[in-house]
């Protein structure tokens, strides 16, 4: 038996698989946007399973309260400051360094998404925000990918793969003021509802990759392990004035990028330089007007004596750290960082 066979053995011997399966998993593209709970747990099950090309996107770095929840990440992460898409892909390449995996540290937005897109056969939500999932609705309605969706709070998981041309659209579910505002921030999570949810994406992906689109289940699951409680909907039937799936507006395809944003439960608001930030350049401009900084391959990290922090990115995104007030960001922004 050849090293590619033994490896997927046991997978191939599903007769929803088989070798022919196979040999499409190793044939296809897909993306993870999120590399937080959702998607480590998702990323793991491909990378093991034999996709070809697992692309991951994430704009955060990795921390101790990750930990509980994020399977691929360790303490030593942790202390290095790793981004998550950067420290899921070396953990992913010891695990299978037969296929292709990138990692892109970025916040998805409008400007971007359609190069992230170029290439992929389905995409898969490991995100925290209904203004990222709308984004990547459209997106994927628009070229005609599927959308694996996904979300965890607490003890509840939300899950639907929605396809073009087949399905109704996340909008059409899920309109844009329907959030309760809960998070993992907030209210908290625990862990298998995170592998319950990550594990039905991968299945549904699984089966669309294969071409076993009869298996296909066309609802969107809701569950809550902690009360036992379960309750599908179809998602077979579309709202007749949806923007996205109907009328092929893709409005959040078209929403100007706020240049500052709230990350919802995390005492941070991320603001877009527009420019990318030299590392070194601004380390040491820094470095004598900070009480504490910490440079990395992948980001510089600061402790400002009026007691936030900051996280620099080179794609120009900075993170303030220990405030939610936009104006108080923008002011320590302005203060160290100007335009």
């Amino acid at each position: 038996m050849d090293t590619i066979n033994e490896r997927y053995s046991r997978q191939i011997l599903f007769s929803g698989i088989g070798q022919d399966g196979q040999s499409k998993l190793a044939g296809a593209s897909v993306l993870i946007v999120g590399m937080g709970a959702l998607g480590t747990a998702i990323a793991n099950h491909l990378v093991r399973a034999g996709i070809g090309h697992v692309s991951m996107v994430d704009r955060d770095y990795v921390e101790m309260s990750n930990l509980q929840r994020q399977m691929l990440y360790d303490e030593d992460d942790v202390r290095d400051h790793l981004p998550k898409a950067e420290a899921a892909k070396a953990k992913l390449s010891k695990i299978n360094s037969t296929i292709k995996i990138t990692s892109t540290v970025a916040d998805v937005n409008p400007q971007n998404i359609m190069e992230l897109l170029q290439g992929i056969d389905i995409v898969l939500d490991g995100t925290d925000n209904f203004q990222t999932r709308f984004l990547l609705n459209d997106a994927c309605f628009k070229l005609g990918i599927p959308f694996a969706y996904g979300g965890v709070v607490g003890a509840s998981g939300l899950t639907g793969l929605f396809i073009p041309g087949e399905t109704a659209c996340l909008s059409c579910l899920i309109g844009s003021g329907s959030s309760s505002g809960e998070t993992c921030d907030t209210v908290g999570v625990i862990s298998p509802i995170v592998d319950m949810v990550a594990s039905m994406q991968s299945i549904e992906t699984l089966k669309w990759l294969t071409g076993s689109h009869e298996k296909l289940n066309h609802v969107l699951m809701s569950t809550d392990v902690w009360n036992n409680r379960q309750h599908q909907i179809s998602i077979l039937k579309a709202k007749s004035n949806c923007p996205t799936c109907q009328l092929n507006e893709f409005p959040h395809l078209y929403k100007a990028s706020d240049e500052a944003t709230t990350m919802c439960g995390r005492e941070t608001v991320q603001i877009n330089r527009g420019v990318p930030i030299d590392l070194d350049e601004w380390s040491e401009r820094l470095k004598p007007v900070v009480s504490e900084l910490k440079k990395t391959p992948f980001l510089i990290r600061i402790h400002l004596f009026e007691g936030e922090r900051m996280v620099m990115f080179p794609d120009g995104r900075v993170l303030v750290q220990g405030t939610e007030e936009i104006s108080r960001a923008k002011s320590l922004f302005s203060r160290y960082i100007g335009n």
